[in-house]
């Protein structure tokens, strides 16, 4: 099931709705993991499998930190589609970022100073190394969810969008991927197990790699 809205920033965004279907279980994934696995299953249909386009492999990383060295820990599975092959493909990566194992980093941080070694730290380095490995037209698919801190549920998307704009990357889409079920005219909510209190959906940012690469 999917819903359309548009946003109401001046140039309106799509913002779809994703619900598990009938037979989908809702199954926490495994740390440092974001998505469950129905929702995966969606992604590699909507978005590797595009009309008159070879299908793409879909690169999956689940990151669960951004120190110095990130790039050597953070596992990556690659989902090989049933005709991928070969290179020449639109790439297309997907980034789970567990926000629970990620430090709550302020906007007007160092990250956005001019400190030296602080475009290599935190999400600043993570969105640049991410640009330069796609293609112009590539497509970075960015899934995390809200994080409690103090108590209080608090929502990454802000910081994450800005990082990403600054790194060369245009946002293209917001995707809600609902933690329940419709019964009838409601939503029925089934968090996975171990989730905080009161989180019923992540996030999917759509953002597409544009600009020269340094």
């Amino acid at each position: 099931m999917t819903n359309s809205r548009m946003t109401t920033s001046p140039s309106p965004l799509p913002t779809s709705v994703w619900l598990p279907g009938s037979h989908d279980t809702e199954v926490a994934p495994a740390f440092p993991a974001v998505l469950p696995d129905w929702a995966i299953d969606k992604i590699r249909r909507e978005f590797t499998h595009r009309p008159g386009r070879t299908p793409a492999a879909l690169w999956r990383l689940a990151i669960h930190d951004t120190d110095a060295g990130m790039d050597a820990r953070t596992p990556c599975v690659v989902h090989h589609g049933p005709d991928a092959t070969g290179a020449g493909r639109m790439p297309l990566l997907l980034a789970e970022l567990h926000p629970d194992t990620l430090p709550a980093v302020a906007p007007h941080s160092r990250y956005g100073s001019d400190e030296q070694g602080a475009m290599d730290d935190g999400w600043p380095g993570f969105f640049h190394r991410a640009h330069r490995l796609l293609r112009e037209d590539g497509l970075l698919l960015l899934a995390t969810r809200q994080r409690r801190d103090a108590g209080v549920l608090t929502d990454p998307l802000g910081l994450l969008i800005a990082s990403a704009r600054t790194a060369g990357f245009r946002y293209l889409q917001h995707i809600v991927i609902v933690h329940g079920h419709a019964v009838e005219d409601r939503i029925v909510p089934a968090p996975p197990e171990g989730a905080p209190p009161g989180l019923i959906h992540c996030d999917l940012l759509v953002l597409r790699a544009e600009g020269s690469r340094s």
